[in-house]
């Protein structure tokens, strides 16, 4: 594999976690679900199922409870697989109820840019 600035990669991602994660506190619907690959192969799992394709992920989006969405960020680590695959996982406390959680993002960079091919978000006690 040729070389490549794993730290840039990084940089890059982080930046996009960072959007992701202001839209997610602001459930601004259609930047969240443009943060995903466009097409059938996006994958966000959660506790109890998944939802396949980009068409079922905006409809969660568009339908989901939107309360206590506000958030601290515990910690958040990134992994660089190549240059245009990363993973971002995060754990948090949602500051309303105290819930804590976790969740994982596959980045991928595409002729779109760094989007989400696969998440997985975990709420627990």
């Amino acid at each position: 594999m040729a070389d490549f600035d794993s730290e840039a990669v990084v940089k890059e991602i982080r930046a996009e976690f960072d959007r992701y994660e202001t839209a997610l506190v602001t459930n601004d619907v259609a930047a969240l679900v443009g943060f995903f690959r466009q097409d059938a192969q996006a994958i966000r799992m959660m506790g109890d199922r998944g939802l396949y394709g980009i068409d079922e992920i905006e409809a969660f989006r568009r339908s989901r409870d939107a309360t206590d969405m506000a958030r601290e960020l515990t910690r958040v680590e990134i992994r660089v697989l190549s240059p245009d695959i990363a993973v971002a996982t995060a754990e948090y406390r949602r500051l309303g109820s105290g819930l804590k959680g976790a969740q994982t993002q596959v980045w991928q960079r595409g002729a779109q840019g760094w989007q989400i091919a696969a998440a997985h978000v975990s709420l627990g006690s």
